[in-house]
């Protein structure tokens, strides 16, 4: 059930406890991750007239050929680049490469104390930017730029996660992972995978860990 206070759309903590039950039986054990899927409110991210269904497990358009995330990805992915190996190190200060409707940077700002989101669509970078600005988020930096490339002058990363899907895992984002540091992205053109990258002090390594569908990676601005 939805209600609404002062205007604005609120969704019953039922609705979202029944998400965060859904994301336990599909595996997502990490709590700091599922305490920050049950207080982002993701219907604020849609269009109104899609906000019944803003807790399914499913992803939905936001416009300019771009989607909002599932809810189990967005949490499996972020469970991941917490997650800490051998080598790994807390991981602090993130690079979000496609801020899209900004869900996703909401999520990671209840997660990590630094976060830098980039965006190269303007409108959906203004859109995000004023609905972390209206939630008060204040930990989360929005960038209007092509982030395939990603930010070398805010570099090093303790983590990357990039919301769309690239041909090939880029060298330039590796170089911009701190020693310790993770990088969760999904990689492929029709047949899609998410991969972790790790770096040690040695190189990097690379793990494949299931199949998944995102829209492409592509570079300039719009």
């Amino acid at each position: 059930m939805n209600v609404r206070v002062n205007g604005i759309g609120m969704t019953s903590p039922r609705t979202r406890q029944r998400m965060i039950e859904r994301l336990r039986t599909q595996g997502i054990r990490d709590e700091a991750v599922l305490a920050a899927m049950f207080e982002v409110p993701r219907h604020l991210f849609v269009d109104e007239a899609l906000s019944s269904r803003a807790y399914d497990d499913v992803s939905l358009p936001i416009n300019y050929q771009q989607t909002i995330s599932q809810p189990y990805i967005v949490a499996r992915m972020i469970e991941v680049l917490r997650a800490s190996g051998p080598a790994g190190r807390p991981v602090k200060r993130v690079l979000e490469i496609g801020t899209g409707c900004g869900y996703q940077a909401a999520v990671l700002s209840h997660v990590f104390p630094e976060v830098y989101s980039m965006e190269r669509i303007q409108p959906l970078y203004e859109r995000a930017k004023k609905q972390l600005l209206d939630l008060k988020i204040t930990n989360v930096q929005v960038r209007y730029a092509d982030g395939c490339a990603g930010l070398p002058g805010s570099a090093p990363f303790d983590g990357i996660i990039m919301a769309a899907a690239a041909p090939e895992i880029s060298d330039a984002l590796r170089e911009q992972l701190a020693v310790g540091g993770r990088m969760v992205l999904p990689v492929g053109r029709q047949e899609q995978w998410l991969y972790l990258v790790e770096r040690d002090a040695k190189g990097f390594r690379e793990s494949r860990l299931e199949p998944v569908k995102f829209v492409p990676l592509l570079m300039g601005k719009e």
